[in-house]
């Protein structure tokens, strides 16, 4: 069984930045960190093969976002730089025992964390 952990949310003003993190537990093979903001869908936001250095990034966030795994500390990480008010949102981790998948689909993930708020004033 996979177990997930979010933590690091918070509020922030526009330009400001925020490191999510996320402890897991259990065997995985695919990462990610969704978000659902008021009203609106879950989105993908950025992917991690555990096997392959090569994260993966919505175009809303390039530049400006960075996702991590620490395999040491099972924890998975995203750092997020230049925050805009439109980034506020719901923030989840979410992980899949297989790679090959679409990413940035939420229903295509079995396990999701709780959740951690991420709020942007301007």
């Amino acid at each position: 069984q996979v177990q997930l952990v979010e933590s690091g949310g918070g509020s922030v003003q526009a330009g400001g930045s925020l490191r999510l993190s996320c402890a897991v537990s259990g065997t995985t093979k695919f990462m990610a960190w969704f978000r659902q903001g008021p009203g609106k869908e879950r989105e993908g936001v950025a992917g991690l093969s555990t096997d392959f250095d090569y994260p993966l990034y919505a175009d809303s966030v390039k530049g400006r976002f960075t996702i991590s795994r620490d395999n040491a500390k099972n924890t998975l990480s995203l750092q997020m730089n230049s925050l805009k008010p439109e980034d506020t949102a719901m923030y989840y981790c979410a992980a899949e025992k297989r790679a090959d998948l679409p990413w940035y689909i939420a229903r295509a993930y079995t396990y999701w964390g709780q959740g951690t708020q991420v709020t942007v004033s301007s």
